[in-house]
């Protein structure tokens, strides 16, 4: 059992700025997300696509804010189960929420803050017959661990940043990495598409477009994948992991049978403190509602901002939380 102040359901920029917030009034936090890297949308999506209204940055690239913010909460050592999707929820005997995931681990927290973006995602899988025999025996939807990947031969497919990102990450200690693209043209930063391609010249990976994977072999775990291009023309090769990285889909999920207030595909909260109808948990970020809402990240920070002073009060109801300024006090761990 992990035991928290905050349990926080999604680790994206919302998320990870609740525990800086959070920690300046000595909460602790643990973060549940279903992506196996923090980051959210801007690091499984588009890491290299520049922002433009973080305050006091002209312009960031979305994989360096989730760096910067990961070195902002570093003092506060927050916990993550990162890979696992935020299932049941129930109270203990003393009121404390109990969170358990899709693959078993329980979270107890006095509070619980939803900074799910828009949702939980789901990956947009190949529509490939057997897919589901294999999954978890030999392909991965999501890269968590690239140690599991040393000495073996992966397939990747896909023409984004994360196909294109991992694919060269994992040439470095792989066997054997092979991108597949079913175009000619990649979708991926510029620099990310020449390094790929400079690792393909040299032999340290295989680029296969105008292709797609069409088959899967194996006797219980994977083996083989069938890649077929536009001329008809099939190629089967050895593989141990096949890891299709066609994008992300949005679904509240399971969190949409929790018994909060919904608003379509949103959470509706009160906003002086993001609160929803449920006491003791709140929503902040992309996935909540209430009149004059904006999806935009200073937004949710904000909402953060408010809503752990909230959270203070629930959990310590007889202390007073005096305001200070950092520039005062500091940032201190705990």
């Amino acid at each position: 059992m992990i035991e928290t102040d905050i349990l926080i359901i999604g680790a994206g920029p919302v998320g990870l700025f609740t525990v800086f917030e959070a920690g300046l009034i000595k909460l602790r936090c643990h973060l549940i997300d279903s992506l196996g890297q923090p980051g959210g949308q801007l690091t499984e999506i588009y890491p290299k696509k520049p922002i433009y209204d973080i305050p006091g940055y002209p312009k960031i690239l979305a994989g360096d804010l989730v760096d910067n913010l990961m070195e902002q909460i570093a003092p506060f050592d927050p916990g993550f189960t990162l890979g696992e999707r935020a299932d049941s929820v129930e109270k203990d005997n003393y009121g404390k929420w109990i969170v358990t995931t899709n693959k078993g681990t329980q979270h107890k927290a006095s509070v619980i803050a939803i900074a799910g973006g828009l949702g939980v995602f789901e990956p947009r899988k190949p529509p490939l017959a057997g897919l589901e025999h294999f999954e978890d025996k030999g392909i991965d939807y999501i890269v968590k661990e690239p140690e599991k990947f040393r000495g073996k031969n992966v397939v990747l497919a896909g023409g984004g940043d994360s196909a294109l990102d991992w694919s060269i990450e994992l040439s470095e200690i792989a066997n054997r990495v092979t991108l597949v693209h079913r175009r000619e043209q990649f979708r991926a930063a510029l620099d990310s598409v020449e390094k790929a391609f400079d690792l393909a010249n040299t032999g340290k990976m295989d680029i296969f477009t105008n292709a797609q994977v069409t088959g899967l072999g194996g006797n219980g775990k994977l083996n083989s994948v069938t890649i077929t291009n536009k001329a008809k023309e099939q190629r089967d090769l050895d593989t141990d992991y096949f890891i299709p990285l066609f994008g992300l889909s949005p679904k509240l999920g399971p969190l949409a049978s929790w018994g909060l207030g919904l608003q379509g595909n949103a959470i509706k909260v009160n906003p002086l403190d993001y609160s929803t109808n449920v006491d003791g948990i709140y929503a902040i970020g992309d996935i909540n509602d209430y009149p004059g809402k904006l999806k935009l990240i200073l937004c949710g920070f904000h909402e953060a901002t408010l809503m752990v002073q909230s959270a203070f009060k629930r959990i310590y109801p007889d202390r007073h939380l005096s305001f200070k300024y950092t520039t005062v006090n500091g940032v201190n761990s705990f």
